[in-house]
């Protein structure tokens, strides 16, 4: 299906007062650029920082970023159509974070608390799933969304559900004291806008994540947002909690994009607190699933989800990046009565916030996406032979 159609809204809406940063494969060195959006081009920075970690680091980020002056500049319009036509012979846009670690944060919002009880009481079978949905919300109802995790209100709740032979690992991260927070996928490995985005072949039943995430540089500090698609298979992490590596990081299995905006005098944390998150599926047979996420119903505030994820017990010196979690879990039929929402191959899936953009990308077998084979030796190396690393 054509990306194409998406062009209009990969930007933020008000993208020009926005502060944005981009990573630009460039054919002609070979590798990546770090990119400032600036009206209708793309700004190169890295002769003056050669990687988004190094920029994130720098107090003065914004007005680098803003105004600093550059190196080659890049056709906005014309890097967006190679990037949704997946021309790789052209300069095209990668996932805008680079050096970060890719965590993060599960079960933080009540609705997808509750469809993970559920896969996991199915034993990640989908055709069980409606029953035990059922018997949680009978005993449950709408009592866990106003819990505050942690708090004594939460004790008593997780009491109940004991009683009722119905807590779970999921329900001890959702609203006990500790979040679950994880490393998502390896350092580099999360592909951009208009990518395939994979799930693995033997998945029965699996769904887009889309959710917000968060820039932090090594000192804790969260100093930008994106979107992300943090995909999932629920058949797999059903069955037992413990594959949730296998469930989670499979090849061109995290997406992140389409850019960075960096928090400014004009977008701040408040104002990802307040971010919806939209979600449409188109699937080549016609079907589409459309859905929205409010991070006003997060359980968890971001910057305590942060606060978690580093600190004295915890370092990331190149910084990290924090995917915030995500209310959507579907659960409306698509293939056969019974087994909910699961992906299949061609499905065309845009993540989109006004303030932030769209990140779209076409879901194919993570055996048959393409192979990550540009990593952490292969980036130094291409930036050494540029020398533009000091």
């Amino acid at each position: 299906m054509d990306l194409g159609t998406h062009r209009d809204a990969v930007l933020p809406r008000d993208a020009a007062a926005a502060t944005l940063v981009a990573r630009v494969h460039d054919p002609e060195v070979g590798g990546p650029c770090v990119a400032a959006v600036r009206g209708e081009d793309l700004v190169d920075l890295t002769g003056l920082v050669p990687t988004v970690s190094a920029l994130l680091e720098r107090e003065d980020a914004v007005d680098l970023v803003r105004s600093a002056p550059g190196g080659r500049t890049w056709p906005l319009g014309g890097v967006l159509d190679a990037t949704l036509a997946r021309r790789r012979g052209a300069a095209h846009l990668l996932a805008p974070v680079d050096l970060q670690v890719l965590k993060a944060a599960g079960v933080t919002f009540v609705r997808s608390m509750l469809e993970r009880v559920i896969e996991e009481r199915a034993a990640g079978d989908p055709l069980r799933a409606e029953e035990v949905r059922a018997r949680l919300a009978g005993v449950v109802g709408g009592a866990v969304s106003s819990v505050v995790p942690g708090s004594p209100e939460a004790a008593r709740v997780k009491e109940v559900l004991l009683a009722e032979g119905l807590w779970s690992q999921y329900l001890e991260v959702g609203i006990g004291p500790d979040p679950e927070v994880f490393t998502k996928a390896p350092v580099l490995s999360a592909v951009g806008v208009g990518a395939h985005v994979g799930v693995l072949e033997r998945s029965t039943w699996n769904n887009p994540e889309p959710e917000v995430v968060l820039a932090v540089t090594s000192r804790g500090r969260a100093v930008g947002a994106t979107l992300g698609n943090d995909v999932n298979l629920r058949d797999l992490e059903g069955r037992s909690a413990l594959l949730l590596t296998e469930a989670k990081d499979n090849n061109a299995s995290c997406a992140i994009g389409p850019v960075l905006r960096l928090f400014d005098d004009g977008f701040g944390v408040d104002d990802v607190r307040r971010t919806e998150v939209s979600l449409r599926v188109e699937g080549p047979e016609g079907y589409v699933l459309e859905a929205r996420s409010s991070m006003a119903e997060i359980s968890r505030d971001p910057l305590d989800l942060v606060a978690h994820a580093c600190g004295r017990h915890h370092q990331y010196p190149d910084g990290f990046v924090l995917f915030t979690g995500t209310m959507f879990a579907p659960t409306d039929d698509r293939h056969r009565p019974g087994e909910g929402f699961t992906h299949a191959r061609g499905d065309v899936v845009a993540v989109s916030a006004e303030r932030l953009g769209t990140l779209v990308n076409t879901v194919t077998a993570s055996e048959e996406a393409p192979p990550w084979e540009f990593g952490i030796t292969a980036l130094m190396g291409n930036l050494a032979a540029r020398g533009v690393l000091r």
